[in-house]
C-alpha cells in the first residue's frame, strides 16, 4: 500500500495526517473548520484516497495557520506515499463542471514545486471561511507535495461552487497522476531516470 502518516506540530498547529493513495475515498476529517473539513472529504472522495485529517490550530486568531499547515502536512503525505514515483501516470488533468463555476486543473508529480492560480472569488467569505485561504491551502500543497499545478477558473458566479470545483477539479488530476500506468508500471515516467 502507498500510503503516508505526517504529524506536524509548531506554536500554531498540531496536526496528524493519514493518506493512502490506494484508497476508496474514504476520509474523516476534522480541522475545526467546518467548510475546510467538507472541501478536504472531497479531495478524498474525488481522488480515490483514504484521508484522516486531525487539526487543533490557534482559530481563536482565525483558520490561516490551519488550513495553510493542513496542506503542508498532505502535500509532505502525498510525496512520501508516492514514493519514487515509479510506475505512475505523473500527470493529470481535469475539466470540473458545478452548476455555474467550471475549473480546470492540470498538475505534474515533477518534484518541481509550482502553483499557477488564475481563480477569483466573487465574495471574499463562504461562510466564516475566507476564500482566500483555498489559494493558501494549494500553494502549501503544492509546494511541500512537489507538485507543478495550475488551476483556473474558466467562469462561475458562486464562492462555494468555484471553492469546490477547485477541490474535485485537483482531485480528479491527482487520481490520474498517482495511478499506475500499465504499460509502464516499473519505470520511473522521465527521460531524466528521477523526479
Amino acid at each position: 500500500m502507498r500510503s503516508a502518516n505526517v504529524t506536524r506540530t509548531t506554536a500554531e498547529t498540531e496536526i496528524a495526517v493519514a493518506l493512502t493513495l490506494d484508497g476508496t475515498g474514504a476520509y474523516d476529517n476534522a480541522t475545526g473548520v467546518g467548510f475546510f473539513d467538507h472541501m478536504l472529504d472531497q479531495l478524498a472522495r474525488h481522488a480515490l484516497i483514504d484521508l484522516r485529517v486531525r487539526c487543533e490550530g490557534d482559530r481563536h486568531i482565525d483558520d490561516h495557520h490551519s488550513v495553510e499547515d493542513v496542506g503542508i502536512a498532505i502535500g509532505q503525505a502525498l510525496a512520501e506515499a508516492v514514493g519514487d514515483k515509479r510506475g505512475i501516470r505523473r500527470y493529470g488533468e481535469w475539466h470540473l463542471p458545478m452548476d455555474d463555476a467550471l475549473v480546470r486543473a492540470a498538475l505534474d508529480l515533477s518534484g518541481r514545486p509550482y502553483l499557477a492560480w488564475d481563480v477569483t472569488f466573487p465574495t471574499e467569505k463562504i461562510g466564516t471561511f475566507d476564500t482566500e485561504l483555498v489559494r493558501e491551502f494549494f500553494q502549501a500543497f503544492a509546494t511541500h507535495g512537489g507538485i507543478t499545478l495550475h488551476v483556473d477558473a474558466l467562469r462561475g458566479l458562486n464562492s462555494h461552487h468555484i471553492a469546490e470545483a477547485a477541490f474535485k477539479a485537483v482531485a480528479r488530476a491527482l487520481r490520474a497522476a498517482v495511478e499506475t500506468d500499465p504499460r509502464r508500471e516499473d519505470a520511473i515516467p522521465s527521460t531524466k531516470g528521477a523526479l
